[in-house]
């Protein structure tokens, strides 16, 4: 049982589809009726779907206290370099209110059929770890940034914008190699309950806070993020941060999405903030 005592926070999970006004509205109405976050998917090579940082953009536009961030960025198809020139761009348009969700990538036929590298589960992981370090040199007050990798070059240039806030880099991945990078080098992770079963986040929590020891690190400091599908209850979202050390949900979209951010914002959020307080103040 694994709680690091962390706030609760709740978001919505975006689908970039073909009207571009409806993922738009939905973003507005969970900032309305008082969400914390709404993440976008980025499959750029799905013909039905508009860019997702393009939509993230409007969003942040559009709103005016909701965070915002991709659930997760397609690294092989966005260099990092660019991805820390957009990140902080975005973050100081938006007044702070962007995060960095990152994959390693996936779907390597579609990645390649769009021009993007196809790398073996190896390469994605270092591939990763190599972005993690170039976008965050490029986010610092350095004069110059210089990066030799296996994957990824800068050859002098000069960093910046800084962003407004320090954006954490939120991971989304699964395997072991690469929950051990969140624990050295993540500022968060972003799992999906349908891709992990509710028994894989123990352990996965555990290697992510190994390694965050092992490199001197509080595992407590790495935010947990988990998508959930969207009639999950409240009992197993306590469950989850307390159990578990979630500390983020961010909902899918139900069959009427309107009425069900609603039901979250009056009912399924406030219940849930408080089971995992009674649940806190009850283990001292």
């Amino acid at each position: 049982m694994t709680d690091y005592g962390r706030p609760i926070r709740f978001g919505y999970f975006l689908t970039p589809v073909a009207d571009p006004a409806r993922p738009l509205e939905l973003a507005q109405l969970a900032d309305q009726v008082g969400l914390d976050c709404v993440g976008v998917q980025d499959h750029p090579y799905q013909r039905r779907f508009h860019d997702t940082w393009t939509l993230m953009t409007a969003i942040a536009m559009k709103t005016e206290r909701i965070s915002v961030f991709p659930d997760v960025a397609n690294l092989p198809l966005r260099p990092p370099a660019m991805l820390a020139k957009a990140a902080a761009s975005l973050d100081l348009l938006s007044g702070g209110r962007f995060e960095l969700g990152l994959g390693a990538g996936g779907f390597w036929d579609a990645i390649a059929a769009m021009g993007g590298s196809r790398r073996t589960p190896g390469e994605s992981i270092r591939a990763l770890g190599e972005a993690i370090e170039v976008i965050r040199m490029l986010w610092s007050d350095a004069p110059v940034a210089r990066f030799k990798g296996e994957f990824y070059q800068l050859a002098g240039v000069k960093p910046g914008p800084q962003p407004a806030h320090p954006i954490g880099i939120w991971l989304g991945v699964y395997k072991p190699r690469s929950l051990a990078l969140v624990g050295r080098s993540g500022d968060g992770w972003v799992p999906s309950l349908g891709y992990f079963k509710l028994e894989d986040l123990a352990a996965g929590s555990a290697l992510i806070d190994e390694a965050a020891r092992a490199a001197g690190r509080d595992p407590a400091a790495i935010q947990r993020v988990l998508n959930v599908p969207p009639g999950i209850s409240p009992q197993v979202l306590a469950g989850l941060a307390l159990e578990h050390g979630m500390d983020t949900f961010v909902f899918s979209e139900g069959e009427e999405p309107e009425t069900q951010l609603r039901y979250l914002a009056a009912d399924v959020i406030p219940r849930t903030v408080e089971l995992v307080a009674a649940g806190r103040a009850a283990s001292g």
